[in-house]
């Protein structure tokens, strides 16, 4: 049965919030996560904590909402990192919602407004990475964030007009944009002016085939002064779409997110649905699970590795690197049925089994990929043209880095230590050894080489877990959730930290479904980095970060 406490800056008893049996805290001990929920709200701020929790691993705040902009400064003044929002139309109000992350600790606050007129102070003044997310939410709900520092248009571009928000219940999910979308050549970049200064306009349509975004470059000569990006271009309405869908189509729609992806965004949609369900996935599950998305992580840093060399012409690594992850995709087509091996994870488990003869090709796959980068390794310590495009461009500093909340290789070639697996560990995590490499330097370099030291570690993990795989079935029996049954599920993909909400309706299907990317996060980080680097390398500064568009626009 759920537990309440009210409290205000009169309570005294501090202790009264953190009742016996708080499901963190085995015998009556008092979960440390609870104990810095407590702090954030023990001085004037009016709020509920909510135990035990509703979206474990996650504690929930009900927060006023006139509170709601005081209690980011709090946050931020404690040294919480803001993970990401979301709302939810619930036909008389709407839900608005916050996740916070500390020591491995995540809190979700929440307040609610009336549906009519909406309004809520920003949290982007005191968090940056707050700031696209909550113009995400002003787009497609209309709630209009007071002392937002930049309130223009994100998501939609000029699809819908002012008073249409497609994330409302009343927009039906087929609803469509006019048969002619106006032009958005109106969209306010930020001017530059002055002798020598010139704008660039990059995109959407880029020479490549990557997924379009527009960069806007203000430069002197070669020197970038200013980048704003504008991106959006691929919102497919994923949230729109994911409503009514069963707990199956939802992890089918998951693993698009992102395409590359997969693995880490069925896993995080799982994971949410299986909590909301109070479902336990098999052991087996869990290791295959893990072996699947290290085995994602081994492909796609592959790619990275490959692309940077390819923006600084050594097309030596780029074959390589391409090469080694080719060999990487057939295999998992032949193991799993798909390269990027969609559609392995189903709610419960998993869809495909590791048989012995499986894991012994695994262990050759290994074991080979091992020794050709141990060659690798020799040739770029050696090549003198990588050391010059590579050192020193693109620096990304470990205070930037971390006022942004930079996740994955992004934030732990700046310094940040920081991985769910190793930080906040799930099944099959919690039981082995996670080695995670930081950087300090944030240049193109040190995002280069944690990529390569991560691939390392994630070769180590996919032999203790086939070392340690265990026996037992494949999938738990799946249980309906309740009416309104909601879970998190937070899970370490390879571009870093993916979040994933879900609320379930009375029929067993899906209200609402949030996901967040780390590219999220991460493409922000971009636009500082290249920051006074020369217009020609703005390339390798982007492949250095690689954030998804997909991802990104839902």
């Amino acid at each position: 049965m759920n537990q309440s406490k009210e409290f205000d800056s009169t309570n005294s008893g501090r202790q009264e919030l953190a009742p016996a049996g708080n499901p963190s805290s085995p015998g009556g001990v008092v979960d440390p996560c609870w104990m810095l929920c407590m702090k954030l709200v023990s001085e004037d701020i009016k709020a509920r904590l909510i135990a035990p929790s509703l979206l474990p691993p996650a504690d929930l705040i009900e927060v006023d909402s006139g509170d709601w902009g005081r209690t980011a400064q709090q946050a931020r003044a404690q040294n919480w990192r803001w993970a990401g929002a979301w709302a939810e139309d619930r036909g008389h109000d709407l839900a608005v919602s916050a996740c916070l992350e500390k020591q491995g600790c995540y809190l979700i606050l929440r307040t609610y407004l009336p549906a009519d007129n909406p309004a809520l102070p920003s949290h982007a003044p005191h968090y940056w990475a707050a700031d696209r997310v909550e113009r995400h939410i002003q787009d497609l709900f209309g709630i209009r964030f007071t002392d937002h520092p930049d309130p223009k248009r994100w998501t939609r571009h000029q699809a819908w007009d002012e008073t249409t928000y497609p994330l409302r219940k009343s927009f039906p999910a087929d609803g469509q944009p006019p048969a002619k979308t106006p032009s958005d050549n109106e969209y306010p970049f930020l001017k530059a002016h002055g002798a020598s200064v010139y704008e660039i306009p990059v995109g959407p349509v880029h020479a490549g085939i990557i997924e379009p975004g527009h960069f806007r470059f203000q430069a002197v000569g070669e020197t970038v002064l200013h980048l704003e990006e504008r991106l959006g271009y691929v919102h497919k309405g994923i949230e729109k779409i994911a409503e009514g869908r069963d707990p199956i189509a939802l992890v089918k729609l998951a693993g698009r997110v992102s395409g590359d992806t997969t693995v880490g965004h069925a896993w995080t949609a799982c994971m949410a649905m299986e909590r909301a369900a109070h479902v336990d996935i098999p052991q087996r599950a869990a290791y295959i699970r893990g072996i699947l998305a290290e085995r994602e992580r081994v492909i796609n840093h592959l790619w990275d590795l490959g692309a940077l060399c390819n923006d600084v012409g050594f097309a030596f690594g780029y074959y390589q690197f391409g090469r080694l992850r080719e060999l990487w995709l057939r295999e998992n087509q032949a193991l799993f049925g798909h390269r990027l091996m969609m559609d392995t994870l189903v709610p419960g488990g998993v869809s495909v089994d590791v048989p012995p003869e499986a894991a012994v090709r695994m262990r050759n796959s290994v074991a080979s990929l091992r020794r050709e980068l141990d060659e690798l390794l020799t040739i770029l310590d050696a090549n003198s043209s990588l050391e010059d495009r590579f050192l020193t461009t693109g620096v990304l500093s470990s205070e930037l880095a971390s006022a942004l909340g930079a996740l994955g290789y992004v934030g732990r070639a700046s310094g940040r230590n920081f991985d769910l697996r190793r930080d906040a560990p799930y099944p099959p995590y919690n039981s082995l050894d996670v080695r995670v490499p930081v950087e300090t330097q944030g240049d193109v370099a040190s995002r280069f080489w944690v990529r390569y030291k991560e691939l390392r570690a994630a070769l180590r993990l996919i032999e203790q877990m086939l070392a340690g795989l265990p026996s037992g079935e494949l999938a738990a029996e799946w249980r309906t959730p309740g009416d309104g049954a909601e879970g998190f599920g937070a899970v370490e993909g390879w571009r870093g930290e993916i979040l994933c909400y879900i609320r379930f309706g009375a029929d067993g299907r899906i209200r609402r479904y949030y996901p967040r990317d780390p590219s999220i996060v991460n493409w922000p980080a971009l636009e500082k980095l290249v920051l006074g680097n020369i217009v020609p390398d703005f390339p390798v500064c982007n492949k250095s970060v690689n954030g998804s568009y997909s991802g990104h626009d839902l």
